[in-house]
């Protein structure tokens, strides 16, 4: 797992999903029964995946792109292979890629590129000229790639997309294994800015607990690599929750990061979810593991602030001074993002889409295949339209749940209504759980207390519309 590149695309992670435990009860029942479970889900965009379906109509990418703005637009290009899959992990990944596969998608990836530059440059007289503000690789792994496919991956950026990776944020996700010296150059030479590396725990045996093969010793080198390339900025993710993990060894892992001085760490709840490696192993529902996973968020977060970091959201932690790094700062942002490869979304004000999703290896090495031998990518297939009630409630969802809050004249000027008469019922079962104020600035803000930024899993979901909601309860997870 990696600190999800965009927040509003899909990520830790940014392309993939993580598959919630299918709910029965209602958004409000959700929060205001006797007991709240605080771990439901993790949400980072909306609507989720797994309520895309597919799309009869097969709308041309020209005309969903007609009219848009497109003049800030996030990049996110998806490679969907890693080294070894983790026992925690439902991302869209498939273990190695034998037979040139590597190759093979990254000429798919390419013509794919081609094809979504011309539809934007083709969308109609009177829009607004393409201009990339971000971009991001995820994955799976980018860094899995050879620094010659990486240097490749980089082209298809600039060259067939035109966004200039020198001149805006470039965040790259990474794991220990694969974050060498050569390919970590490449990186730093094409204007990288954020290095995320998926960690997890410093104590080897949590990491074996979590089915991640690695040693200490090995991240450690992988982290003194990363420092060496200069990049201006390394995020490390770290998991709690684990099974044997004590609030002593979490301390070693605290500390451990920390002493790389990391501008940014991301602290996450563990989660048991379906046809993973930990699933087939153990089932985590009791009360006893969701106390000790908001005991461990808890001295965590104290751990942090009392180091000199800030709370930006319930997972994410910036060092005071370091500049942010573009959209996962602004979740609430306006639509506009671009996703390229087999495991990415794409978002037009009015449709969100992508290709099929799976976590089962079997099927996520069909959709790849697929994918690989595709020549039209000038259509969506699969996707959700999105309507002025679902845009209000991820405009609401995604700024609610960052520290920072949600200023009421941003949504007041974006729909011409306000928050509190579009969704009366949820923000006041939230303004009962202690978890929401309302700061009287001079703007005026919605703002999340910090027991509603530890409960933002079970707040997230309680969003959710119930055309969503139910559309998530009929996916079959493959």
């Amino acid at each position: 797992m990696t600190a999800a590149t965009f927040a509003t695309s899909t990520g830790t992670a940014t392309g993939a999903t993580a598959v919630p435990t299918a709910a029965t009860a209602t958004p409000t029942e959700a929060v205001t029964g006797p007991r709240v479970r605080p771990y439901q889900s993790y949400v980072y965009a909306y609507p989720h995946k797994t309520s895309y379906r597919p799309l009869a109509d097969r709308p041309a990418l020209r005309d969903l792109w007609h009219g848009e703005d497109k003049s800030a637009l996030s990049l996110y290009l998806h490679i969907p292979f890693c080294e070894v899959r983790c026992g925690f992990c439902n991302l869209f990944t498939r273990i190695g890629a034998p037979d040139g596969l590597t190759g093979r998608y990254l000429d798919a990836l390419d013509r794919q590129a081609v094809a979504v530059r011309e539809a934007l440059d083709g969308a109609g007289a009177g829009d607004s000229p393409v201009r990339f503000a971000n971009a991001a690789f995820g994955g799976g792994t980018p860094t899995f790639l050879t620094a010659d496919e990486l240097t490749r991956l980089c082209d298809i950026a600039e060259r067939r997309m035109g966004a200039d990776l020198r001149a805006v944020p470039l965040s790259v996700e990474a794991s220990p294994a694969t974050a060498t010296a050569d390919r970590l150059a490449v990186l730093a030479e094409r204007g990288a800015t954020r290095l995320s590396i998926g960690v997890q725990s410093f104590v080897d045996a949590e990491a074996r607990a979590a089915v991640r093969p690695q040693r200490r010793a090995d991240v450690e080198a992988a982290l003194g690599r990363i420092r060496e390339a200069r990049i201006p900025v390394l995020n490390i993710d770290l998991i709690y929750g684990i099974d044997g993990q004590t609030p002593a060894t979490w301390s070693t892992s605290l500390d451990a990061a920390l002493a790389w001085a990391p501008e940014e760490l991301y602290l996450y709840p563990l989660y048991v979810r379906p046809l993973t490696g930990l699933a087939r192993r153990t089932a985590h529902t009791d009360t006893e593991w969701d106390q000790q996973r908001l005991n461990l968020y808890r001295q965590g977060r104290d751990h942090l602030l009392d180091h000199g970091y800030e709370q930006v959201s319930m997972r994410m932690f910036r060092r005071a001074g370091t500049a942010p790094q573009g959209p996962d700062d602004h979740a609430c942002q306006t639509d506009g993002m671009i996703g390229l490869g087999c495991g990415a979304r794409s978002y037009t004000s009015a449709l969100h889409y992508s290709f099929d999703y799976a976590v089962d290896m079997g099927e996520i090495r069909a959709i790849i295949d697929d994918y690989t031998a595709t020549d039209d990518f000038g259509h969506a297939a699969h996707g959700r339209y999105v309507d002025g009630r679902e845009a209000r409630r991820r405009h609401l969802l995604q700024c609610l749940l960052q520290a920072h809050g949600m200023p009421l004249a941003d949504y007041r000027e974006r729909f011409g209504t306000d928050p509190h008469e579009d969704f009366p019922t949820e923000l006041a079962a939230f303004a009962a759980r202690g978890w929401l104020e309302e700061a009287w600035t001079e703007s005026g803000e919605l703002r999340l207390t910090p027991e509603g930024l530890a409960h933002s899993d079970a707040l997230g979901p309680a969003l959710f519309s119930p055309a969503v909601r139910a559309a998530m309860a009929a996916y079959d997870p493959k």
